[in-house]
């Protein structure tokens, strides 16, 4: 990578300057990549002499991060912008890797342009950002209408607790025995699949959290924990799910997404608002049916308690390492990535939640693709992780009390004794006991 003079608010760039840019490519989905190639052509264009060199990742969750770490970690290999999960950002900002963006910012009038909660994504603690965010999602449950119709199951089905779950699973088991009857993600191998889609979407259902907020400490001790992991015992010791060698596959939720829920191999599926982008015709499997076989619906809590539903929400920013060679010359990228007419594409083509408001009120957005209206409408009632810097450690240990469970190999009280006494080492004095524990 050759050093690049730019000015901070744009252009500048030297002859021959390069800009390395990497970003998670997710198993056969091109989305992202075909995204980056058009924004390249338009950037290049633009500026003489500057190339954007595109280097993806093709990994699971948790390899992604990891091999973007150590390229961060030094002057020689670090990117010059990066895509970077909000879930991440806090641990990677205490590790030094990424650098503060609010100069940048500050001469950026379309920052005003984005909600709260989404520039909250990419805010450390110190106060400061250190990403932009893309977007957001929400989660709840995909369901195949023709699968559920086989098992006497209606169209518009929608389950109001964790025993409607379970009981369309065990319905869809006895009637149509060669489908996965209840897909939710559990184990590391899945990294943060398995702990906010699997067994977050569970445990901010029955009223307990991971962090207590106004203390400001992890909860230990919870009854919901427990009550989490035994709705995961019961699905997969029933069969109503995959099988533990099936989810343990670190690519799981791609051959899910992207093989299984086409084909009519999975019949419920615990998922994100992104799913159908794999689907569509820029996707990674297209299926022109998915909107007629496959509907959507909210993930109850678990008595159907208020507020009734759950979502877990997360997303990914566009960061710029500590370690980059050229930041003004990504800095200039990120804009063009960031501007409205590029989130906007990349919402619709993603399958995204935006995070600009005048991206959302575009009726372009809404009118894209039949499941947006519903799972946009999910944000006023969906929580966000507590993504910490510890946080990345205390989700691995979520992982771990799941596949325990899953395979077997613990019983639920052993799983979430062991799970409470490593967040009493990871997290030291910041470990608060559950009300009742």
């Amino acid at each position: 990578m050759t050093a690049v003079l730019a000015a901070c608010g744009g252009g500048g760039e030297s002859e021959g300057s390069t800009v390395t840019v990497t970003f998670r490519q997710f198993g056969n989905d091109r989305v992202m990549e075909n995204f980056l190639k058009d924004a390249k052509a338009e950037f290049e264009q633009a500026h003489a002499g500057t190339t954007i060199d595109l280097q993806p990742i093709v990994a699971s969750n948790d390899d992604y991060s990891t091999k973007l770490q150590l390229q961060m970690r030094s002057p020689r290999t670090s990117p010059d912008l990066v895509y970077e999960d909000t879930f991440l950002i806090n641990s990677d900002i205490e590790a030094g890797y990424l650098r503060p963006l609010d100069e940048y910012i500050s001469a950026w009038p379309e920052w005003n342009n984005f909600v709260d909660t989404a520039k909250a994504a990419g805010r450390a603690l110190d106060g400061k950002t250190y990403g932009i965010p893309t977007g957001t999602d929400t989660r709840g449950i995909w369901f195949n209408k023709e699968i559920l119709a086989r098992a006497g199951l209606p169209a518009e089905w929608q389950p109001t607790t964790w025993n409607d779950l379970l009981t369309a699973a065990r319905a869809i088991k006895a009637a149509v025995p060669d489908v996965i009857p209840l897909s939710i993600y559990a184990g590391t191998p899945l990294g943060e699949a398995a702990s906010m889609q699997g067994f977050e979407m569970l445990l901010y259902g029955t009223g307990d959290t991971l962090y207590d907020h106004a203390s400001q400490k992890w909860v230990v001790g919870s009854q919901g924990f427990k009550d989490a992991l035994q709705f995961l015992q019961t699905v997969y010791s029933e069969g109503l799910g995959a099988t533990p060698q099936q989810v343990l596959n670190p690519n799981w939720n791609d051959t899910v997404a992207q093989e299984l829920i086409p084909k009519g191999g999975v019949a419920i599926a615990v998922e994100g608002s992104w799913l159908s982008n794999n689907w569509l015709e820029s996707g990674a499997n297209p299926w022109p049916q998915w909107n007629t076989v496959m509907g959507w619906t909210a993930m109850p809590t678990k008595d159907g308690q208020a507020p009734g539903k759950v979502s877990m929400s997360g997303g990914w920013t566009w960061a710029i390492p500590q370690n980059a060679d050229n930041p003004d010359a990504a800095w200039e990228f990120s804009r063009l990535l960031n501007d409205k007419a590029h989130q906007l594409k990349f919402a619709i083509d993603e399958v995204q939640i935006p995070v600009r408001k005048d991206v959302t009120a575009d009726p372009t957005y809404a009118q894209a693709n039949p499941s947006n209206e519903f799972f946009a409408s999910l944000v006023p009632i969906t929580t966000y992780r507590p993504a910490y810097a510890v946080y990345p450690r205390i989700s691995n240990e979520i992982q771990v009390a799941t596949e325990s469970v899953i395979t077997g190999s613990a019983d639920v009280a052993t799983a979430a004794g062991h799970y409470d006494n490593q967040v009493r080492t990871i997290a030291g004095d910041a470990v608060v006991a559950a009300a009742g524990s």
